[in-house]
């Protein structure tokens, strides 16, 4: 098998200090964050951009704060997010691809998310993916469901998206696919031919699905965006405490950790 690629979603733009005091806002907080998940074995940061305060935000500026102070003591891929909040425009999320970061993620599709809607019209996808091209940023295909793959071999079609995909297969969010095995295996094999894939379960579900994605040769998302408990009724610690565990986990299965300049590679960043 390759090398495990492990990505760090250190915050997110829900989770709040009332849930974890340990989910990072301010840039620095991120920054920090990002970095010591990356010592921990992380080559890969998906990062939200938030105020001081915990307001999530798609500000290019403060995006860019972020990516200059992990760049300054880092190695790591440094990957935003386009799909920021729910509730906000597509015009205030696709604004930070501007900054041309090495990675960006791209949202394939609508969801019901909780008790909101995150809102995905097919020619803001289309936008999204254009805007990436453009600036030439990685996209990370995020899929929801299973359609959500179809649309973006579709955006393939189209010119729109350059094979081979690299996609995160994001289960357990209420209103989206449930991670259950049956469900990984299922979404594993609609993929185009030589895509790469990463697994990131949601709550609970996150340290099975990674697992999963260890054992099937794909790769693992883990972070306090995703999961804040470390083990029942136990806070994680930090972002990079649930790292260390997947890497301790990789290393019994006899999977190695991928570096950032390996992962760069396998996931087709070429810049």
């Amino acid at each position: 098998m390759d090398k495990l690629v492990i990505t760090a979603a250190v915050n997110g733009a829900e989770v709040t200090r009332e849930n974890t005091p340990h989910v990072p806002y301010s840039p620095e907080e991120v920054a920090n964050a990002a970095i010591e998940a990356a010592e921990a074995g992380a080559s890969i940061i998906h990062v939200h951009a938030r105020y001081a305060d915990g307001t999530a935000t798609q500000d290019k500026e403060v995006y860019r704060e972020i990516i200059e102070r992990i760049r300054a003591k880092s190695r790591v891929i440094v990957q935003v997010s386009t799909g920021g909040a729910v509730g906000m425009t597509a015009s205030e999320r696709a604004d930070v691809i501007s900054l041309k970061p090495e990675m960006a993620t791209l949202s394939a599709g609508t969801v019901n998310f909780g008790d909101g809607v995150f809102y995905n019209a097919p020619a803001d996808i289309e936008e999204f993916a254009r805007r990436m091209m453009e600036h030439g940023v990685r996209p990370e295909i995020e899929v929801f469901d299973t359609g959500m793959i179809a649309t973006a071999m579709r955006l393939m079609k189209k010119g729109l998206l350059l094979g081979p995909l690299h996609f995160d297969l994001v289960m357990g969010v209420p209103g989206g696919v449930p991670a259950e095995m049956a469900n990984l295996l299922h979404m594993v094999s609609m993929l185009p031919n030589g895509s790469t894939w990463t697994v990131a379960g949601i709550g609970r579900a996150q340290l099975t699905m990674a697992t999963a994605g260890i054992l099937l040769g794909g790769h693992a998302r883990v972070g306090l965006e995703d999961n804040i408990y470390y083990a029942k009724g136990r806070l994680a610690a930090s972002n990079a405490e649930l790292v260390s565990r997947i890497v301790r986990l990789a290393a019994e299965l006899g999977r190695e950790v991928a570096t950032p300049d390996e992962a760069r590679k396998m996931v087709g960043i070429t810049k």
